[in-house]
């Protein structure tokens, strides 16, 4: 076979060389150290949390080192992408604060290595494409769908290793040059397999996360054009992660059997192998479905667990922030104990580690995001959980985000009560949970959610009421105005304190705890509440005398 007759057979428009594209798309010039990343997400529509956690090793990597962080739309399974879902992509790594140095934008590419969406770079792999057939390792196959089941079906039955190679390869491998021809004017469609090689060979891959991993060499002919021209992942990547110069490839550990493919196609074209790193799956607990009482470790499902789509933190109002925190917990073990340490730092300032990340299952844990949630916004300055909240809200509460803007230095002034002290409140996890829990500050949303009747009896509540609205004056210091309280509390008959009427119940209408509650359930519609004290200045004297006049 004249290989060089064949490729110009099969690539009659190509005149590029391997050398221009390399002229092309040069090195960087970067310092020594610096780490060139990318994420390479298909245009699926479904962003997944898997995705933001590769890109976050991805952009502290590139970032950390003083490199460059890039985004790649791998977009060669036409039958697979979604209208719009490179710019929900685009949106939802915006929203999450994941910040690219070049690639695809929702306006165009931005860089010089592109373009940076793989149905657009065609022309490039079929350069590379054509070189493969001159080194007489790449062939046109011909065999129809109809052929490659039939080979399937008989490998099962045999049970062979599935794929084409060896034998199951010999129809498309002997083809003359002059019967390629032929099917081609016919118009018969072929894809270009590379030509794999049968034998014992071992290959060694030095993980970044995993350590050495060793697999059985590449033997299967394997596509690198299908028949539309557009490559496979396993060319594409290659060639577009040599040419964009990445260092250092993150990808899930499902890609790990690939490896003896890619190790292949560098060592063939040429080419230095990036460092790979394959992460964990991400995992969670779950009740067996065999055995209710036993828990078990199980993959996130698209189809059962909605915390794996990353809408799913955007609608319910979860933090770009927490969702950070909670992801570099699960990256490197060490994070929880840096937080500690540095509680008022960024975790932009984190020192991430690519070698302290596990190997086993990341396991998810949405009771510990909660917790993370709430440490993560009690840290916040007032302003800050205000801006964030309504920028939440003018996308999914338009209602609210009006009440925000309407009430905004009320709304500032909620947010600090019970900031001060040594154990500040942490009552806000996500901004559509803070809808519901700082309503009470408005009257448009107030509404009682907890029974008055479990505190005293009415005869006691409308005497209390009528008393503390009698003594109460705005002006008074939290000192006062809890001495006025504590006043009529024991000439009501109710326990000062607490212990007294746990010691002997008989004795008193109720305690303390009781009268406090009625002013809360008043005051905010429910028992659980901040300070009652700060919330009456938050809310001033007309909102608490109107409020509580109901009552009395």
């Amino acid at each position: 076979m004249d290989n060089f007759a064949l490729a110009k057979l099969l690539f009659p428009d190509v005149t590029a060389t391997p050398e221009d594209m390399e002229a092309k798309f040069p090195k960087r010039e970067l310092p020594e150290e610096a780490c060139v990343t990318r994420i390479g997400p298909s245009p699926t529509g479904f962003v997944h949390l898997g995705n933001l956690y590769n890109a976050i090793i991805a952009e502290r990597i590139a970032h950390q080192s003083g490199g460059v962080f890039y985004l790649r739309i791998e977009d060669t399974d036409n039958k697979r992408e979604v209208e719009g879902a490179v710019e929900t992509l685009i949106n939802a790594m915006e929203y999450f604060g994941v910040h690219f140095d070049e690639g695809a934008t929702a306006e165009g590419d931005k860089g010089a290595y592109g373009p940076y969406r793989q149905r657009q770079r065609a022309g490039i792999y079929h350069v590379f494409a054509k070189k493969l057939v001159e080194q007489g390792k790449a062939y046109p196959c011909f065999l129809t769908e109809e052929e490659i089941q039939a080979i399937r079906d008989e490998q099962m039955a045999n049970k062979a290793d599935p794929g084409i190679y060896g034998k199951y390869a010999e129809k498309s491998r002997s083809l003359s040059l002059e019967d390629i021809k032929a099917n081609i004017e016919a118009g018969k469609p072929w894809v270009l397999r590379y030509k794999g090689e049968m034998n014992d060979e071992r290959i060694i891959v030095e993980d970044a996360v995993r350590g050495k991993i060793e697999m059985p060499r590449n033997f299967a002919d394997f596509v690198l054009l299908k028949s539309d021209g557009i490559p496979t992942y396993h060319f594409a990547h290659v060639v577009d992660d040599h040419l964009m110069r990445s260092t250092h490839v993150i990808r899930g550990e499902e890609w790990i059997s690939s490896l003896p493919m890619h190790v292949e196609l560098f060592g063939q074209l040429g080419w230095t192998q990036p460092i790979y790193c394959h992460t964990a799956t991400l995992m969670k607990i779950d009740v067996s479905e065999d055995d209710p009482e036993k828990q078990i470790k199980r993959k996130l499902s698209k189809r059962k667990d909605p915390e794996l789509a990353l809408a799913y933190y955007q609608q319910e109002g979860i933090s770009n922030d927490v969702v950070w925190e909670f992801l570099l917990t699960l990256l490197n073990s060490n994070y929880e104990e840096w937080r500690a340490a540095n509680p008022d730092v960024s975790y932009m300032e984190f020192p991430y580690s690519i070698k302290k990340m596990s190997i086993s299952g990341a396991l998810v844990d949405m009771d510990k995001l909660r917790d993370i949630a709430k440490e993560t916004i009690s840290r916040m300055d007032a302003e800050t959980v205000y801006k964030n909240w309504l920028a939440w809200c003018e996308e999914y509460n338009e209602e609210f985000a009006a009440l925000l803007k309407k009430y905004k230095d009320r709304t500032i002034a909620a947010l600090n009560v019970g900031k001060n002290g040594k154990k500040p409140r942490k009552d806000i996890e996500t901004w559509k949970q803070a809808c519901d829990f700082m309503s009470f500050y408005y009257d448009e949303t107030f509404k009682n959610e907890d029974d008055m009747a479990e505190q005293a009896d009415e005869e006691s509540r409308k005497t209390f009421f009528a008393k503390y609205l009698a003594s109460y004056d705005h002006a008074d210091d939290s000192s006062a105005w809890f001495d006025k309280v504590k006043a009529i509390t024991e000439e009501l008959g109710f326990a000062v304190k607490p212990k007294d009427y746990k010691k002997e119940p008989e004795k008193f209408k109720g305690s303390i705890v009781h009268i406090t509650n009625m002013l809360r359930i008043a005051l905010t519609g429910r028992a659980n509440a901040p300070d009652i004290h700060e919330v009456s200045h938050v809310l001033g004297e007309d909102i608490v005398r109107a409020r509580l006049s109901k009552w009395a």
